[in-house]
């Protein structure tokens, strides 16, 4: 890996090199970084399960009792009167354990990760997206099962399910725009990850995960939606549950504000990198 990290910093070719047919040809720098990704997500998957003798049955394990749990207070001793509350209840949680579960150890992860970011010219903002990129795993991992429990409930998958890639990679952008200033945060406030505990926590019950954002009251609708996530489980909840195409508006109104932020941690967080070295 050295090698190729010195043959990154030494580059200074643009991100795509022409052939000899006139094609644009990704660059050795972008060669590198997806080679590298794929190499850092490998080990953290590898390493999260070592020594494990369920291994990565895990990721299936958690939201399966979770929604065992919530199942039973909200359907059987609680009702909230939710058709198909099963199908509804694990969208819910696989789509919450992902971003949660992401954020909050991307927020720990140039800590994590001191020995590659002392390596001269390491792109250090690919681990968060190592981080985020290995919980999509997970989350896809799980996937079929809700599929399952979709069909078990006579919930037809229509042509809808074509959007989904849509969502997915809305919150990846999501997640990963919050986690480059978390991550960055942390490196020199180690309470960030404490104080990020506490607002997920928060924020869980502030999501509607075990119940439909439409029972709250109208007058408390416009501040519930500041939530991101919001749009989030109504985007999944309309192709997954209803086959229908999300609400274009309402993912344009979440995406142009989390690409601005996005490019905004970027940049934070490259600025930050000079200094890091010093402060691990």
């Amino acid at each position: 890996m050295k090698s190729h990290v010195s043959e990154y910093v030494s580059s200074g070719r643009s991100r795509f090199a022409v052939s000899r047919l006139g094609v644009l040809l990704p660059s050795p720098r972008l060669l590198y970084l997806r080679d590298l990704l794929f190499t850092l997500v490998g080990r953290d998957m590898k390493l999260r399960y070592k020594r494990s003798i369920l291994g990565i049955a895990w990721s299936l394990l958690t939201p399966l009792a979770q929604l065992a749990v919530f199942y039973l207070v909200f359907d059987v001793l609680l009702p909230l009167n939710v058709s198909n509350y099963l199908s509804f209840l694990f969208s819910g949680v696989l789509v919450w354990n992902w971003f949660q579960v992401s954020l909050y150890q991307a927020t720990s992860t140039i800590v994590d990760n001191r020995e590659l970011i002392k390596r001269p010219g390491f792109p250090v903002a690919i681990l968060p997206i190592v981080t985020v990129t290995s919980h999509l795993i997970h989350f896809f991992l799980a996937l079929p099962i809700l599929f399952v429990f979709l069909v078990a409930g006579g919930t037809p998958l229509t042509g809808a399910l074509l959007a989904l890639p849509l969502v997915i990679a809305l919150q990846f952008i999501l997640t990963l725009s919050l986690a480059y200033f978390t991550a960055t945060f942390y490196v020199t406030f180690r309470d960030t990850q404490h104080l990020l505990s506490v607002l997920l926590n928060l924020l869980f019950f502030l999501t509607p995960i075990f119940y439909k954002s439409s029972d709250l009251p109208v007058q408390y609708q416009s501040l519930y939606r500041l939530n991101p996530m919001v749009y989030l489980l109504e985007a999944y909840r309309a192709i997954l549950l209803s086959g229908d195409l999300p609400d274009a508006i309402g993912l344009l109104v979440l995406s142009v504000p989390t690409i601005a932020i996005l490019f905004l941690g970027y940049r934070v967080l490259r600025r930050a990198s000079d200094h890091f070295v010093d402060e691990l």
